[in-house]
């Protein structure tokens, strides 16, 4: 049985949490990173995840819902990044750890997304779009995670 517009809302709305979360957990982890290319880094990710969310934010008003603005302390994205404070006494490589943990539970949750066969095809699309960028964040945080552990 196809969803309802709800239940589009609903998806779409839990995609935009968690990608709060990660910009949020980027910018902690920009705050915290000792080396500038990091910080660097990060912030650019942040910056990059808070538009998305922001498409995100977009398409739910365009399936007539309220979107929602602000992650959520439950999400384990969340406790992933909480993590960074005690991962900051550890250095980079921690930090870096901390951050690729988050991406893990990111791209899972969008995967999930894009399994879901009954979304219309223009929320589709924009759950696409945002992928392309979570998967990109991923694969970067895992290729340097790899590169500091050798």
């Amino acid at each position: 049985m196809p969803h309802t517009n709800e239940e589009h809302i609903k998806l779409v709305n839990s995609l935009v949490e968690t990608t709060i979360d990660s910009a949020d957990g980027y910018a902690e982890a920009a705050k915290d990173a000792s080396a500038v290319r990091y910080k660097t880094l990060f912030q650019q990710r942040a910056q990059e995840r808070r538009s998305i969310a922001s498409e995100l934010q977009d398409e739910v008003r365009r399936l007539g819902g309220e979107p929602k603005d602000d992650g959520t302390i439950l999400a384990a994205a969340h406790r992933t990044f909480v993590n960074l404070k005690d991962a900051v006494t550890k250095g980079d490589e921690a930090v870096i750890d901390e951050v690729e943990s988050g991406e893990d539970f990111i791209k899972a949750k969008f995967e999930k997304a894009l399994k879901d066969t009954d979304v219309d095809t223009r929320t589709r699309a924009v759950i696409e779009r945002a992928w392309t960028s979570v998967k990109s964040g991923h694969d970067q945080m895992s290729s340097i995670k790899h590169m500091l552990k050798h």
